[in-house]
């Protein structure tokens, strides 16, 4: 290749970058008003967003205490109860998670079987 086609090569290549950049220029404003529009109308970004923990009005003992007031449940019945009761998680492993708060709190909760527990 001769220098001035490598020069000529170089000067095209440029010009591709610049008309690539203004599109890219034009995309981005295009994509910003989307997002406008979704966040107007409640939607979380495609660029992400805070998963943001909910909020209850008691935490996941006192839910649990309540359900299980005055009855005896599996972890699984009681994991559906508090749910149903309004108890509000974004956890994955919810199930787990109600099974280890059983074990834990042995003053307010009692094995009654294996896997069968009641309020105390």
């Amino acid at each position: 290749m001769s220098t001035a086609e490598l020069q000529a090569e170089l000067q095209r290549r440029e010009r591709n970058i610049k008309k690539l950049e203004r599109r890219r220029e034009r995309l981005m404003e295009d994509l910003q008003e989307i997002e406008k529009q979704l966040a107007s109308e409640g939607a979380l970004s495609a660029s992400g967003g805070i998963r943001r923990r909910p909020r209850n009005e008691m935490n996941l003992v006192d839910s649990l205490a309540a359900v299980l007031n005055g009855k005896e449940m599996s972890v699984t019945e009681v994991t559906q109860a508090v749910q149903q009761a309004g108890y509000m998680t974004t956890a994955a492993n919810f199930r787990t998670i109600v099974n280890q708060a059983l074990i834990r709190e042995k003053k307010r909760f009692k094995k009654v079987s294996r896997g069968r527990y009641t309020a105390r």
